[in-house]
């Protein structure tokens, strides 16, 4: 089990409220991402839930436990942090019985869990390592072996890819989800990379300022995000949004369209501009127009063998029903 609530929780710094009353509810076996940009409080809400930190109001309940004032310890969770934290002059298998050793289970139950964390993870040729002698994801593949073998009630991640390259970050990924579908385990997952979001998530929180802006799957979010923040923050390149004549035709204060629902031409189309810099990235180029009196520039997403350089005059034509509108709150029209 590890079905997680909270219940109007808060939390405040001094007279600074970081957290303002919030409600959520995580179900056994999801996995959940926390996702905004630095500061918006999605380490904070993940260091409430593990313990890490003290809520100034409102309630955590574990599997419809009350665990509000329990200590970390005592609430059936494993954390895993962007540092890997492992003991350099341990293997890797007695830093992955380390937790197991101070909870004073017995040496044939260690061994048990180890060889099954370390299968899991592909770690069972590298036990009698040291971390000085892995790769960086490797060590925290460590880590998370770590975090297994407590064979907590749900895993809580804190940005544990931040300190890996490129290659490695997406590598991971795929690990850690594969992870989730093998153990079936509540997953709740600290990141800044919207990318991570989409690609990991059963459920995404989107967070601002502490408070949460929308949650759903990557793909509600993606086709029906609730506001502006929403619809700017998912979706790589982020959606082109602007003001003006334009959404007044289409009776909203803005209107949004993402780069991959415009369709580009050097013949002719709805809005004209000029080619500014271009992305190539293979299969897909990034055009980025300026001058359509729309928005400053216009990201565009067309395919890799679209001919247009620097400085060319370029039509843009937008798929017309995956316009999003939004009223002068923000707030998505239907």
């Amino acid at each position: 089990m590890g079905r997680i609530q909270l219940k109007q929780v808060t939390k405040s710094f001094g007279e600074v409220m970081v957290i303002p009353p919030l409600d959520l509810q995580i179900e056994d076996g999801e996995f959940v991402v926390f996702v905004g940009p630095s500061g918006c409080g999605k380490s904070t809400l993940l260091r409430l839930i593990a313990g890490l930190e003290d809520t100034t109001s409102g309630n955590i309940e574990i599997d419809d436990k009350d665990a509000t004032g329990l200590p970390p310890a005592k609430r059936g969770l494993a954390m895993v942090f962007q540092s890997y934290a492992l003991y350099p002059h341990m293997s890797v298998r007695k830093n992955i019985a380390f937790p197991m050793k101070m909870a004073g289970v017995d040496q044939a139950e260690q061994d048990k869990r180890i060889a099954a964390a370390a299968k899991a993870l592909n770690l069972t040729d590298y036990l009698d390592r040291r971390p000085g002698q892995l790769s960086g994801g490797q060590r925290q593949r460590v880590a998370i072996g770590r975090a297994i073998v407590r064979e907590p009630a749900a895993f809580l991640f804190d940005e544990p890819l931040s300190n890996l390259d490129a290659a490695l970050r997406v590598g991971m990924r795929m690990e850690i989800s594969e992870l989730h579908k093998k153990l079936a385990t509540t997953m709740v997952y600290v990141t800044h990379d919207q990318v991570e979001a989409m690609t990991m998530a059963d459920k995404i929180v989107v967070l601002q300022a502490g408070v949460i802006e929308q949650v759903g799957s990557p793909l509600e979010l993606y086709h029906t995000p609730r506001n502006r923040f929403v619809a700017g923050f998912i979706g790589s390149p982020k959606m082109n949004i602007f003001e003006g004549p334009e959404a007044a035709k289409h009776n909203a204060h803005a209107i949004g369209i993402r780069p991959e629902h415009i369709a580009a031409s050097l013949e002719g189309g709805e809005w004209k501009g000029t080619v500014g810099v271009s992305e190539h990235l293979g299969s897909d180029t990034f055009l980025h127009v300026h001058g359509t009196g729309l928005a400053e520039t216009m990201t565009v997403r067309v395919g890799g063998e679209f001919n247009a350089h620097h400085g060319d005059d370029v039509w843009l034509t937008p798929e017309a029903d995956k316009i999003h509108r939004f009223d002068a709150n923000g707030l998505r029209i239907a």
